[in-house]
């Protein structure tokens, strides 16, 4: 796994480096391992413990501002949570950013640039209604955001999220490895640098689509999954734990609020 030990890590001067080192931590077979942050603590804490990278994950800081998953966050407020984390850490930054909050692709670039992220995440759901869109109509979103960031001279790390295991669960389990396979590939095609079928857990559709898709595939660690470690074995270019470390972190408070409320020290002794 890319965790290198403490005190390795330097500071990065230039978007352009940061963005350079994060793409390069994408390596297939020695996956970049990814505990997603939600606010500037959880981001140091993640850097302190010697990650390469930081990545937020949209369900977290939602939580963590008083808002619903799916776009309910208003994109300044999300953008802003960005910036803090960005700017708290010197290792570089990928925000989980879901469709783009309806912002144009000039538009989305523009934003994401100001607040130092130098990568994101792009999914394919259509926010509230959970259902994907038409494979064409992202892969040209994508190709648009490509397009825009280029234009701007920003370069963006762009991971593309495939939701076909998370909205078409009723289908056969051939039909969504073919359709999450299929959509993996047109996004690359299109420019995005990461594949990121989410909800996959089957070693062997996670093998397929790293085999077919033409580029680095993203895997979501959950205790239904394979460990990080099988998943570097199955070609995973990166493992990201979503809004779980968060949920872990709730409950645990939970438990010490429950301690506090029966007038139990929640200290340790």
């Amino acid at each position: 796994m890319s965790a290198p030990p403490r005190g390795l890590l330097k500071p990065m001067d230039t978007t352009a480096e940061r963005a350079a080192a994060l793409r390069a931590l994408h390596r297939p077979g020695d996956p970049l391992l990814l505990p997603n942050a939600w606010d500037a603590a959880s981001a140091r804490a993640v850097e302190a413990a010697g990650f390469p990278a930081v990545a937020t994950s949209s369900s977290a800081v939602s939580a963590s501002l008083g808002y619903d998953d799916g776009e309910d966050t208003p994109a300044a407020e999300m953008l802003a949570a960005v910036t803090r984390i960005a700017a708290a850490v010197s290792v570089p930054v990928t925000a989980d950013l879901e469709r783009g909050y309806g912002l144009s692709p000039v538009e989305f670039v523009e934003r994401v640039a100001e607040t130092g992220v130098v990568g994101c995440n792009l999914e394919d759901s259509v926010p509230g209604v959970k259902t994907v869109v038409d494979v064409s109509a992202q892969a040209d979103f994508l190709a648009a955001v490509r397009e825009a960031a280029t234009a701007a001279g920003f370069d963006l790390v762009i991971n593309a999220r495939v939701d076909t295991y998370l909205r078409r669960r009723d289908a056969e389990p051939a039909e969504i490895l073919a359709e999450a396979t299929a959509r993996a590939r047109a996004y690359l095609l299109a420019g995005a640098d990461c594949a990121y079928p989410i909800g996959a857990a089957d070693p062997e559709h996670l093998a397929a689509i790293c085999a077919e898709a033409g580029g680095p595939v993203n895997a979501l660690y959950t205790p239904r999954s394979p460990d990080p470690a099988a998943l570097a074995g199955l070609g995973i270019a990166r493992i990201s734990m979503g809004g779980g470390l968060f949920h872990l972190v709730e409950a645990h408070l939970a438990g010490l609020l429950g301690r506090v409320a029966g007038g139990t020290s929640p200290y340790p002794p």
